[in-house]
């Protein structure tokens, strides 16, 4: 049977596939989220779960957009992981469970919403969204720095995104420190190390071990949650955690020194702030990471602007929408 002619019109589907959420949104050709749906990633199973997981994201978004998933003009996937946008597979996801291998997610979820679907790297696409929409709007060159579970980057180059060969982008691999703490990704040293949620987390679990205070895990059991997620961080804060100040203070500095080496190196009119945590935690910490970039800066007179990402949670999934479809 010949696949169903779709309009040039109808809204897309988004989904921004993170390594503590799921957020799905369905949007119009002029970029407005008209449903959205937010769900926990799996902590447990493998690639299909995952998956699953995002179907059911995508559904009920549809759902509050009074749509069914297969009368979209398409579905664009922000996805983690190395990602084959002409296959759909996506390997190597270490954020997510069991995601060690390769995994068809496009088929599988074209199998299972009955629309096409598009995937990208979920920053590329979340950096393009900011372009487009967002907070990159005035710019022709920008760094969109995502902090997160992990940290990842995108590039907008003269006005285009820069993927390289695949991998651009990467700016939580680059590393801060020679031989520093081990990274997520098996490495030493790499920005995310210091600064990635699940490093972070990691760390913070090690030293309570070893006898240090915080409130951090006691506020993550409070409010039923099972990981250090970005909202737990921002109540530490406001609780006055003297533990969570010191280490959200060491990604900052990680994070002032991987933004500078690569400012200095492309010389970007700007660098967006976003992800969960750099969103949550928003302009004091987007102004903490200026200036400790500010200090490693060869051409320190004339630094990029510095923003928070407008589009908020939903970034990611509008970017992913915009595989299929353009800003009018």
């Amino acid at each position: 049977m010949p696949a169903p002619r779709r309009s040039k019109t109808a809204p897309r589907g988004g989904i921004d596939l993170g390594g503590t959420k799921i957020q799905a949104a369905i949007v119009t050709v002029k970029g407005e989220v008209i449903g959205d749906a937010k769900l926990p990633t799996p902590t447990k199973g493998g690639p299909e779960d995952v998956a699953r997981q995002m179907a059911e994201a995508l559904t009920q978004a549809a759902g509050g957009a009074d749509l069914a998933s297969d009368s979209l003009g398409g579905i664009g996937v922000g996805s983690p992981g190395d990602v084959d946008e002409a296959t759909g597979v996506v390997s190597e996801a270490r954020n997510l469970p069991g995601w060690d291998g390769s995994f068809e997610l496009g088929p599988w979820l074209e199998n299972a919403l009955g629309a096409p679907v598009r995937l990208g790297n979920d920053v590329d696409v979340a950096t393009n969204a900011e372009f487009e929409l967002g907070a990159g709007k005035p710019y022709r060159s920008l760094l969109g720095v995502f902090w997160g579970t992990g940290v990842g980057g995108g590039l907008i180059l003269d006005g285009k995104r820069w993927l390289g060969r695949g991998a651009a982008g990467e700016i939580g691999h680059m590393v801060v420190k020679k031989g520093g703490a081990r990274c997520p990704c098996g490495r030493r040293g790499c920005m995310e190390a210091y600064a990635g949620r699940a490093a972070m987390e990691a760390k913070a679990r090690r030293d309570i071990d070893r006898g240090t205070k915080t409130d951090l895990f006691k506020l993550m059991e409070k409010h039923g949650r099972d990981r250090l997620v970005s909202s737990i961080w921002q109540r530490a804060l406001d609780h006055g955690d003297e533990y969570t100040e010191k280490l959200l203070d060491r990604a900052v500095k990680a994070l002032g020194a991987g933004i500078a080496s690569a400012v200095n190196l492309l010389d970007v009119e700007a660098v967006i702030i976003g992800g969960g945590i750099g969103v949550r935690l928003g302009e004091p910490y987007a102004e903490k990471i200026k200036e400790r970039m500010h200090r490693h800066l060869f051409v320190d007179q004339r630094p990029p602007a510095v923003h928070v990402a407008a589009l908020g949670d939903f970034g990611g999934a509008i970017g992913a929408s915009l595989l299929f479809s353009a800003p009018e």
